[in-house]
């Protein structure tokens, strides 16, 4: 019997492909820690959308998804699952718990936490996410953070007008008062780019100016 037959054997169980079972469960565990965490938050309906609406329904997505992943684990042949370690896992899963207790205020006993919105939750959130694999550096992190943040800044609180706390209301207090809130999102967003693009092109002149120049020997 050849080794792929005996793998089949095994796998005649219950359980047609761990790998993809493991995969199932955890996204539901993600989605209901997603429904868990935004529970509070406000759903409004299609024509003026509130906070809670856009999170809950990618979670309900992310859930189904995973439930029909776990579910081919049991109908279909698939791999089996292999040794992996908690490196992925605990990264994703604190990138989401720290995006949650900042773009709000949060209490939990003596832990207060001031509401930060999006402008520091969701470069904390990806920073973090991003160290889920070991080949993670910290600068290139932040460059990718600074660049998609103010895009979701832009297209939730400008375009989409949600009700999304964008910045913190300390940040507004020492800006003129005449100024509007779009018009400090829109000034922070352009900084934000305005950053990671100087940092994306000093990084870019630091690689360049380690690169070897051979010199070529003189022609006699």
């Amino acid at each position: 019997m050849s080794m792929s037959q005996e793998r089949v054997r095994e796998r005649r169980g219950l359980v047609r492909s761990s790998q993809n079972l493991a995969a199932g469960l955890f996204l539901v565990f993600i989605a209901a820690l997603a429904l868990w965490l935004t529970g509070d938050l406000p759903q409004g309906r299609l024509g003026a959308m509130g906070p809670g609406m856009l999170p809950d329904w990618l979670a309900y997505a992310v859930g189904l998804c995973g439930l029909a992943l776990a579910g081919s684990g049991l109908l279909k042949e698939g791999d089996s699952l292999e040794a992996w370690g908690l490196r992925g896992p605990f990264f994703v899963i604190l990138a989401v718990v720290a995006f949650a207790v900042t773009i709000r205020p949060f209490s939990l006993g003596p832990l207060v936490i001031p509401g930060l919105g999006m402008i520091v939750a969701g470069p904390l959130a990806i920073v973090i996410g991003g160290y889920a694999t070991s080949e993670a550096q910290f600068r290139p992190l932040l460059v990718l953070a600074l660049g998609l943040t103010p895009f979701c800044m832009v297209l939730f609180g400008d375009l989409l007008n949600l009700p999304i706390p964008i910045f913190p209301q300390a940040l507004a207090d020492l800006l003129p008062a005449t100024w509007s809130q779009k018009a400090i999102l829109r000034l922070l967003a352009a900084l934000m780019v305005l950053a990671a693009a100087a940092m994306h092109l000093s990084d870019r002149g630091r690689k360049s100016r380690k690169i070897d120049v051979v010199r070529q020997p003189e022609e006699i």
